[in-house]
């Protein structure tokens, strides 16, 4: 099994659990994920996690690649600027993207087209398990713009990643 960071055996769940969520044929293929009630430190320790971590990491601003800046400036910055875009991958070929909308809560999508068989949902639940342990807080992923039908959720009281309640 890889590893995202040192997080190995954190996986407890199966892919047959998983894999009706995961169907990338119905369309929904970027499941949105969120951190709710975070702040600009919460974001912070997002940008320093993804440093000391050794993720691949991209920042763009629009179309623009630029270098990496703080979560304060990032939150500083005109409403009317471009799209603030973080692109993440803690293996080579897996990507998250986190889009700066608000301080309030951290939002990212992944592609389950990247996200198929067992080892790929270790993967995900490492990095789930991992954001989620550095901001004590819940990450929780749900169909495609549908954020009332949770499907997983690092459970920070259970230190995992478990299906949700409605889906169990």
């Amino acid at each position: 099994m890889r590893s995202v960071g040192g997080c190995v055996g954190a996986t407890h769940l199966s892919w047959e659990d998983v894999a009706p969520h995961f169907d990338a044929r119905d369309g929904g293929v970027l499941p949105d994920v969120h951190v709710p009630g975070t702040s600009v430190e919460d974001w912070q320790s997002l940008f320093d996690l993804v440093r000391e971590r050794g993720w691949g990491c991209e920042y763009r601003e629009g179309f623009a690649r630029l270098p990496f800046p703080s979560a304060a400036e990032v939150f500083s910055r005109s409403a009317e600027g471009e799209c603030v875009e973080v692109y993440v991958r803690p293996v080579p070929d897996v990507l998250a993207i986190f889009r700066a909308y608000s301080a309030e809560e951290i939002d990212f999508d992944v592609d389950l087209r990247e996200l198929q068989g067992q080892d790929r949902l270790d993967i995900l639940c490492d990095f789930l398990s991992a954001v989620g342990r550095r901001l004590g807080k819940p990450v929780i992923m749900t169909a495609e713009g549908f954020r009332e039908f949770p499907i997983l959720e690092y459970d920070p009281a259970a230190d995992r990643v478990v299906l949700s309640a409605a889906e169990s």
